[in-house]
């Protein structure tokens, strides 16, 4: 199966869009959470995402806190004003979809979390350390994350105490061996001094994974974003993928 791997939409509907239209025609999408928060368009991508093939897609922390299954007040003075507008936003299919999300899915040697398989929602896998603690709550070959914004690779095997990290390249194809933790990076808001949307194909027949990087256009969301009001912060951070 060729199957589109997306995290952190952040209600950036420019970026979604863009990143459908590049990736083409693919039989699954995974969405591994953060689809509102921080950007203009919580329920135009919602709705764009139901619209997609055998979606399946989970619960992140912007989401539980739109929802109000996450406190805000554990979320940046910024952050929480997002937020704050995000709820007024929501529609009431907006908010059943987001009721329904789960916190991970394993689907055959792939274990999906938005966090981390520790700790789903919140936990964020920044260095080896906490990737190596990681590999004992997940059975599975793989497990695919987001949360940080931050497109990362750490392996394991069976030889190694600790994890190992690597980056990948945007536009080559790696082959996973087993076992590893795997992160696309951000559709709608990346941290990598890379503003571009970042995503992968998962070819799930040869464990393949396509890294992908796709301009988009910044502007349009930026005011989009003024106009609704919201933090200077975030409407400045997409410019420079900080």
């Amino acid at each position: 199966m060729r199957i589109l791997v997306i995290s952190d939409v952040h209600a950036n509907f420019v970026a979604l869009e863009t990143v459908l239209d590049h990736a083409g025609k693919v039989d699954a999408v995974w969405c591994l959470g953060d689809v509102v928060g921080y950007g203009p368009s919580p329920n135009e991508c919602i709705a764009l995402l139901k619209e997609l093939p055998d979606l399946v897609c989970l619960i992140g922390n912007h989401d539980a806190a739109a929802i109000n299954i996450l406190d805000s007040k554990s979320f940046n003075p910024e952050a929480r004003i997002s937020i704050e507008w995000l709820k007024k936003q929501l529609t009431k299919e907006s908010i059943s979809f987001l009721k329904e999300r789960p916190h991970t899915e394993s689907i055959e040697q792939v274990t999906l979390a938005h966090g981390s398989p520790r700790q789903p929602v919140l936990e964020y896998l920044l260095d080896t350390r906490s990737a190596t603690e990681n590999f004992e709550y997940f059975d599975t070959d793989f497990c695919f994350v987001g949360h940080t914004h931050l497109p990362v690779i750490f392996y394991i095997s069976d030889d190694d105490y600790l994890a190992r990290l690597t980056i990948p390249q945007a536009n080559q194809v790696v082959e996973f061996k087993p076992r590893a933790i795997i992160n696309p990076g951000s559709v709608g808001q990346p941290r990598d001094r890379d503003p571009r949307c970042a995503y992968a194909i998962f070819d799930s027949q040869k464990n393949a994974w396509e890294y992908r990087r796709i301009d988009y256009d910044i502007p349009k969301v930026q005011q989009r974003m003024k106009t609704a009001g919201l933090p200077e912060r975030h409407i400045l951070r997409l410019e420079e993928g900080w």
